[in-house]
């Protein structure tokens, strides 16, 4: 299932097109961002997605766009993060035709877990997935509302491999570039395996 862009022959859908209509829609969803100065700290520009997923049309093509985007990268499994993660992971894995696997917080998950700690830029921080939930033979995307730092999206790459599935990328609404999520991603992720729908 993939975004409905017009192929050169045979229905087949170009992935120069597609990626080339991707970044229209994603000029086009940066519009519903908004700026929040000084939030949840001085000094700190907030963006709120919160008037895009208000907005049906708007919201509804950016879970087509990265449902695109996890399809093209041959995923077989979807995992959000918490929290914001669950409200772009999940609709993104319905319209894909995929599972979907919360990566929670620590202790917010029932039964036998994996866990993964990591650092903050003050204090760690720990996630954790259900034992099982993945397997050698998947092939799972990492879907989030913004990278910024990449910490913890780092964090569920090493967490998810951990179990021998393969991490077949990363796909956001929002990159936040200034920060170099992507760089230390890559690090993790063998290459660039990154989609982000907006690049600010």
């Amino acid at each position: 299932m993939t975004t409905n862009h017009p192929g050169p022959a045979h229905g087949t859908v170009d992935p120069d097109d597609a990626r080339a209509a991707d970044i229209l829609l994603g000029r086009r969803l940066a519009g519903f961002i908004r700026d929040v100065p000084d939030y949840p700290r001085p000094g700190v520009q907030f963006k709120d997605i919160t008037p895009l997923l208000a907005d049906p049309d708007a919201f509804s093509s950016l879970v087509e766009l990265l449902a695109s985007m996890c399809v093209r990268r041959g995923a077989t499994r979807i995992a959000g993060l918490e929290a914001r993660g669950f409200l772009l992971a999940a609709p993104v894995a319905v319209r894909a035709g995929l599972g979907f696997v919360p990566v929670r917080k620590a202790g917010k998950l029932p039964g036998p877990v994996l866990a993964r700690g990591y650092e903050l830029e003050y204090g760690t921080a720990t996630i954790e997935i259900q034992q099982g939930a993945f397997g050698p033979g998947d092939r799972v995307v990492v879907v989030d509302d913004v990278l910024a730092t990449g910490g913890t999206a780092e964090a569920a790459v090493e967490l998810i491999r951990g179990t021998g599935a393969q991490v077949a990328g990363v796909a956001v609404l929002l990159e936040l570039g200034f920060l170099l999520g992507r760089d230390r991603l890559k690090r993790s992720l063998d290459g660039d395996r990154v989609d982000a729908a907006v690049i600010v």
